[in-house]
């Protein structure tokens, strides 16, 4: 009988120190990491494009603005020189990560091709999440001329504890923004249409 106790009392043992914590969400370790520099500025630079179509993208000085992060929400506007008309939006839903791009006009309008991106349907990792279009772009691209875009995946990255990059991947098509997260710097004014507290009606 004390045989039977010591064995039983032995296998719960090694069945306790077996258990470890669950592994961290990829996807949420991902949203904490950006959200750790809300409140920042910091400068990019495009590392991958056409020297002929994205010509204005590496002539002009990169900013995004973690701006804005609530518990499920971050909001990063970009500026590309004097243009303050984009932010990437990541939202946290039940499906997955979310990218979606709020492209504006300057009365704060928005622009006709808006709220595109998709949802991290996998895991990804802790450190990149990839964002193929979802329907809503597609269809959006398909109405607008865009059809190229209709297979555009966005993939966003911290390769480096100090990088960001933001990539835009499509056959024929590879853009990258690298970003410096080593150095802070002034903050643009707010994006176009930043006053209106951003009206999503596109869910």
């Amino acid at each position: 009988m004390r045989a039977l106790a010591t064995l039983s009392f032995t296998a719960l043992s090694a069945l306790v120190i077996g258990c470890t914590p669950a592994d961290p969400d990829p996807q949420q370790v991902f949203f904490d990491t950006l959200a750790e520099h809300c409140g920042n500025a910091y400068e990019g630079e495009v590392v991958k494009g056409n020297p002929e179509t994205d010509q204005t993208w590496m002539n002009s000085r990169i900013v995004i603005e973690i701006r804005e992060c609530q518990d499920d929400r971050i909001r990063v506007p970009l500026h590309v020189g004097d243009n303050h008309s984009r932010t990437w939006v990541f939202t946290q839903t039940t499906l997955g990560l979310q990218l979606k791009h709020d492209h504006r006009h300057e009365d704060g309008t928005h622009d006709p091709v808006t709220w595109y991106g998709g949802t991290s349907y996998t895991a990804g990792t802790a450190t990149e999440q990839s964002f193929p279009a979802d329907d809503f772009s597609k269809q959006m691209f398909s109405e607008t001329g865009l059809s190229a875009s209709i297979d555009n995946t966005w993939i966003v990255s911290f390769p480096t504890p100090t990088t960001m990059n933001y990539r835009l991947l499509r056959e024929n098509r590879d853009f990258q923004v690298e970003v410096d997260l080593s150095q802070p710097v002034e903050a643009p004014p707010a994006p176009w249409g930043w006053e209106d507290n951003y009206q999503y009606n596109f869910d």
